[in-house]
């Protein structure tokens, strides 16, 4: 992947290490963080990723490092040389929006692979039903993607309210034929998406992941995860890349339907019928 950005050069980084929960924690906080890790001290980065200076330290080593300061002179080395909160002249809203610019090109420019994408389609196009899961602050990636899904796929189960009837409707979806469930994980990453996941992939079904980070706390408990990172420069975290993503998912599922384009054209037919769009 030819990605620059220094939320990239870290997840470049961490590729091929078998990492415990804890440093998978450490390493997620990092890419959320990318521009202003090789910035931080050991105690500093703890405290961001909720965990003991020590298990930084550790986790540097896991990574091929002497310690901690060695790590951040790495990072130094490939990193802009300011913060990313020092641009010059752009207002708080200029930089959030700066940020996610940058976000949908380490997009871009994972997508010049295809293949991760591709396979995750053929997956969901062959789900009957296919499960779309998104709680909390990814609930309306979920409803979005199960909307237009629904257009072109037989049967799209929407999964974006918990409680202990979450495990009842993915029994039911997989005694119906489903294959495989779609997740979106956003943080803060609820704890019941997590389990959800786990006694999805349990009972059989193939867990496909839209998140922030291939280190979020989902990956372990999803059989492909294709990473879209979200903005953190402003109260609440905001999510274009994710969506974009979640709109590419949905080509190559298209693609992977034969009958997708026949049910869009029903679909505008049935609309005009009965009005209901003003154009």
């Amino acid at each position: 992947m030819n990605d620059s950005s220094p939320a990239a050069r870290l997840q470049q980084l961490f590729e091929g290490h078998r990492l415990t929960p804890t440093q998978r924690r450490i390493a997620h906080c990092m890419v959320r963080r990318a521009a202003d890790v090789p910035f931080l001290s050991s105690v500093e980065l703890a405290e961001l990723a909720g965990v003991s200076q020590p298990s930084v330290t550790r986790f540097a080593v896991a990574l091929g490092f002497d310690g901690y300061p060695a790590l951040r002179r790495h990072l130094r080395e490939v990193a802009p040389t300011e913060p990313a909160g020092d641009d010059d002249g752009f207002t708080e809203y200029q930089q959030a929006v700066h940020a996610e610019i940058e976000n949908l090109r380490h997009l871009a420019a994972m997508l010049a692979d295809p293949a991760p994408v591709e396979r995750a389609g053929r997956r969901l196009a062959a789900s009957r039903p296919l499960l779309v899961l998104g709680l909390r602050a990814a609930s309306s990636q979920a409803r979005g993607f199960a909307y237009f899904a629904a257009k072109v796929h037989p049967d799209v189960r929407l999964l974006d309210e918990g409680g202990t009837m979450l495990a009842d409707r993915i029994d039911a979806a997989r005694r119906a034929g489903a294959s495989a469930l779609l997740c979106f994980a956003l943080p803060r990453h609820p704890k019941e998406v997590v389990e959800a996941l786990a006694y999805a992939r349990s009972a059989g079904l193939s867990v496909v992941t839209v998140a922030d980070s291939a280190f979020a706390p989902v990956a372990a408990h999803s059989d492909l995860l294709i990473p879209a990172a979200v903005g953190t420069g402003l109260a609440f975290d905001t999510a274009c890349a994710p969506m974009m993503l979640g709109r590419v998912l949905l080509e190559a599922m298209c693609d992977d339907l034969p009958d997708a384009q026949a049910r869009l054209e029903d679909f505008d037919t049935r609309a005009a019928e009965r009005g209901l769009f003003t154009e």
